[in-house]
């Protein structure tokens, strides 16, 4: 089988799989956050000082893919749970059409989050603050005390939602599982990983406390705080999931030695 059969084998597969479209999400959700979150931290280096205008516009994709993550995640960890525990009924819940409906209510609903912030600076500030320049950072151009707050909620509403989700979903399944079950203890560890990489994004939401802190204690390395940061919080967790999801699904782990190490794998 040359490169092209297996590549449309891979691309045939992804596009009829629930599971698989979720992560084919997952995966293009970060990497649109990464791009942006990456260029917005050059730029910050880079130049220092940004027009408020492109910093905004460089920020709403970031916020919004931002807040995709967890939702994707506890959507991702619904799947698990219904196909170990309803396994008659999945193909009939679980269809790719429901499913990409689900990721644009998931846009939509975190689209929503943010607008409220965008309407509140264009009512409270003048023409003159988006020509003027800024350190591009959240808290820069959403001044307004109301939108800090608006965050923190929306914040701790999101993520009790999720948790809750991973949570049940993961008891549910832990009832479920038998010993020799070997889909359902491999369901659990599934759902594991993902509350694992839900409180990686938690983390994010810790950052301006963290940033604070360590501004205080080393006022002269600032710039070198807010890059480490940015490593650890924004850009390591973003790489496990292609790591976590990917290799250790068996379609992947086949394809990928097919296309990639040009080796064999048996059906």
């Amino acid at each position: 089988m040359d490169s092209v059969d297996v590549f449309g084998s891979l691309f045939q597969v992804l596009r009829s799989n629930p599971r698989y479209v979720l992560f084919a999400h997952l995966v293009l959700n970060d990497m649109i956050q990464l791009t942006v979150s990456i260029s917005v931290h050059v730029f910050s280096y880079t130049l220092r000082t940004i027009h408020v205008f492109i910093c905004l516009l460089l920020m709403l994709p970031a916020i919004i893919s931002n807040m995709n993550t967890p939702l994707n995640l506890g959507v991702m960890a619904t799947e698990c749970f219904l196909s170990v525990c309803f396994p008659l009924r999945y193909n009939n819940i679980c269809t790719v059409k429901r499913t990409c409906i689900l990721i644009g209510f998931i846009w939509a609903v975190s689209s929503l989050s943010v607008l409220p912030d965008v309407f509140i600076l264009l009512a409270t500030e003048q023409q003159h603050f988006f020509l003027s320049r800024v350190f591009c950072d959240r808290d820069n151009v959403f001044r307004s005390s109301y939108s800090k707050e608006k965050r923190n909620v929306s914040h701790i509403l999101f993520f009790v939602l999720v948790w809750f989700t991973l949570f049940y979903t993961y008891f549910r399944v832990l009832l479920t599982a038998k010993a020799a079950n070997a889909d359902a203890t491999k369901a659990r560890s599934t759902i594991l990983l993902h509350a694992f990489q839900v409180l990686l994004c938690m983390s994010t939401y810790a950052l301006p406390f963290l940033l604070q802190l360590f501004r205080d204690l080393f006022p002269k390395q600032i710039v070198s705080i807010y890059f480490a940061f940015f490593v650890i919080i924004q850009i390591f967790p973003r790489f496990l999931s292609p790591i976590i999801y990917g290799l250790r699904d068996k379609t992947f782990r086949k394809y990928l030695s097919r296309y990639c190490l040009c080796v064999q794998t048996k059906a």
